[in-house]
């Protein structure tokens, strides 16, 4: 009887502890189910581009949670590898360098390529690549902007010895430009915008819209997050769609252009040049380049020769698994 008494006190308790767990996994999974998609968005017209759908409540009209947070964008890339947030925008070479930290992520969209606001910025006197030999040239190294200027530099005829690169933070490549010590830097919107500014008459040489495809941005996940919530991020990939055909149409441009410049705090007029420079991607679009192959007409092609760059320059050691870092599955209807 006694050993009776303890099978069933055991059983008892076993039970009462199994159907807490079950309890506590099933609030878990509410609670998981019920959290917003955290993603991280920074300062370039490719991403500022989500606010349009946040301002418009479009989210909320597609049935998804997302709460986007607003970095610098290295802070961005920080947060995402600290596992605060399930996303982040970057370029598809910068979600490389990410996964080679050691956080896993997944590209599951593209939202834009470069298309001219990436620069080569020349002080006057100084019109083509070529004229560049034996010159200093300021840029960070190992960063896209280095293999702008590298790709530049070959389709001149010319090798990155024929230049002298000078590491220089972008932020502080206007400023280097101004001081006279440099012939040409090479930098992003808006800093390649206030280096013309500081130096009236310098102008870009070379621009990505000379190598579309060379820069592609990103939408890039956390791969549980992706294979949990994949229902989720299809609808965040299909509110990009709509707010790519409000950017576009004559009709809602203006009033696009108005709410991301409100992002930024810049006029209007001021922030239409830089859009320009950023070719938007629709999900139609963006399916023609989710396709395996080589060169800079496919995200696969193009991050490879960013991983080759990467690896070369020292970023990370290792080639990346370019198959696993890109998940094209959201492009299929």
């Amino acid at each position: 009887m006694h050993n009776t008494n303890v099978i069933q006190r055991f059983s008892a308790r076993t039970l009462l502890t199994a159907s807490l767990l079950t309890a506590s996994l099933l609030f878990t999974s509410l609670s998981n189910a019920a959290a917003p998609l955290k993603v991280g968005y920074s300062d370039w017209p490719g991403w500022v581009a989500w606010q349009v759908a946040i301002d418009k409540g479009w989210f909320k009209e597609a049935g998804v949670d997302v709460q986007f947070e607003w970095f610098d964008y290295v802070a961005s890339m920080d947060a995402f590898a600290a596992g605060k947030i399930d996303g982040v925008t970057v370029t598809n070479g910068d979600a490389l360098v990410t996964g080679a930290g050691g956080a896993k992520n997944t590209m599951i969209l593209l939202t834009d390529y470069s298309n001219g606001n990436d620069m080569i910025i020349a002080k006057p006197g100084i019109k083509t690549i070529k004229d560049l030999k034996g010159k200093k040239i300021g840029l960070e190294t190992g960063f896209v902007e280095h293999l702008l200027l590298l790709k530049g530099l070959e389709k001149a005829g010319m090798k990155e010895s024929d230049v002298v690169i000078v590491n220089t933070k972008t932020n502080e490549t206007p400023q280097a430009l101004a001081s006279g010590d440099l012939s040409a830097i090479a930098a992003w919107q808006p800093n390649s915008g206030e280096a013309m500014n500081r130096v009236p008459g310098s102008k870009p040489i070379y621009t990505s819209a000379d190598e579309p495809g060379l820069i592609y941005d990103v939408l890039t996940v956390n791969p549980a997050s992706l294979s949990s919530r994949k229902a989720d991020w299809k609808k965040v990939a299909l509110v990009w769609d709509k707010v790519v055909a409000y950017i576009n149409d004559p009709k809602t441009q203006a009033d696009a252009v108005k709410i991301m410049a409100a992002r930024v705090g810049v006029k209007p007029e001021a922030y239409l040049p830089l859009l320009k420079g950023t070719k938007l991607l629709s999900l139609a679009d963006a399916k023609k380049v989710f396709v395996k192959a080589d060169g800079f007409k496919s995200i696969y092609g193009s991050s490879k020769i960013s991983d080759d760059f990467n690896v070369k320059y020292g970023v990370y050691k290792k080639p990346m698994d370019i198959q696993k870092a890109i998940d094209a599955s959201l492009m299929a209807k």
